[in-house]
């Protein structure tokens, strides 16, 4: 039976370190763990917020009402071949880095786009993750095959990739309902210069990204046209810091904590610098965070 527990500090559940109570919190480990926790959940009348890997979420410091359903202990990955293709059945709190291994193993392109992106499977599929560099593939849907989801009825309804509506960091068509499993695919072509691609392309996102502190990654999408990145450092704003909150020096498109940061510093930075951007530029930055 899934263990629902009271007033639990999410902090720890995010990339950033920072978000305060969830009212009601759980982990399921299983498909039957989660059909539980949405049923009481139900049965109670409240709301369901689910987060996974927590690396594209801001939680106020003033928590989540209702019950959080926290997917990092939803994991575990079937491997098959079939049909010339390496076939990957996954659990959607499956971290991305897990994929990466696979996809290391078998020496196959899709390892050098998941080194550069946090996470997990589920939040994968539900904002399209990709990584600027113009590799193959770089986004999501270039290997989701299928996905799983739990309807709120209790129904776990399949559906097939071009059943869903795939956009920049973003996709629906599948909605509502929570994300349970994907399955994903790569051409069995390997690549023997992949592992060197990957560990080069690693070693050059350690110069350029702030990897060895607290962030969600890239915060705001990149407008057309433009890199968010470079507008934001155009304005002077690498280094700008509001409480314990910083504009990352190593790449502006990063938002960390420098060790003290809460919710509310990180989220009035995230309107400062989408201020100051279309103050000075006109441009108007969206961001790739949700925010609880």
């Amino acid at each position: 039976m899934i263990s629902i527990q009271e007033n639990i500090q999410t902090a720890p559940y995010t990339s950033w370190l920072v978000g305060g109570p969830a009212e009601y919190f759980c982990m399921p480990t299983s498909v039957d763990e989660l059909v539980q926790a949405q049923e009481w959940a139900q049965a109670e009348d409240h709301k369901v917020t689910v987060i996974s890997g927590g690396s594209n979420v801001l939680i106020s410091d003033q928590g989540v009402r209702g019950l959080v359903i926290c997917l990092k202990k939803f994991t575990g990955s079937n491997i098959s071949e079939f049909n010339g293709r390496l076939q990957i059945e996954a659990l959607a709190g499956t971290g991305k880095s897990e994929l990466l291994k696979i996809f290391l193993k078998y020496k196959l392109a899709p390892a050098l786009f998941l080194a550069g992106i946090p996470g997990d499977v589920g939040g994968g599929v539900v904002m399209n993750a990709g990584v600027g560099e113009m590799f193959t593939p770089r986004e999501f849907v270039e290997i989701t095959d299928w996905i799983e989801v739990l309807k709120p009825d209790g129904s776990i309804e399949r559906f097939e990739k071009a059943q869903i509506q795939w956009d920049y960091r973003h996709t629906q068509g599948w909605q509502p309902g929570i994300i349970t499993k994907v399955g994903l695919s790569w051409e069995l072509k390997p690549d023997p210069a992949i592992l060197e691609q990957v560990k080069t392309a690693n070693k050059t996102r350690l110069t350029k990204q702030p990897l060895d502190m607290p962030s969600c990654g890239s915060v705001f999408r990149n407008p057309p046209g433009h890199k968010a990145a470079q507008l934001i450092d155009s304005c002077g704003l690498k280094g700008f810091t509001r409480g314990g909150a910083q504009v990352s020096l190593k790449h502006a498109n990063f938002i960390v904590n420098t060790g003290t940061a809460k919710a509310s510093d990180i989220s009035e930075l995230i309107d400062i610098v989408k201020k100051t951007v279309f103050d000075d530029v006109g441009v108007h930055l969206q961001t790739e965070v949700v925010r609880l």
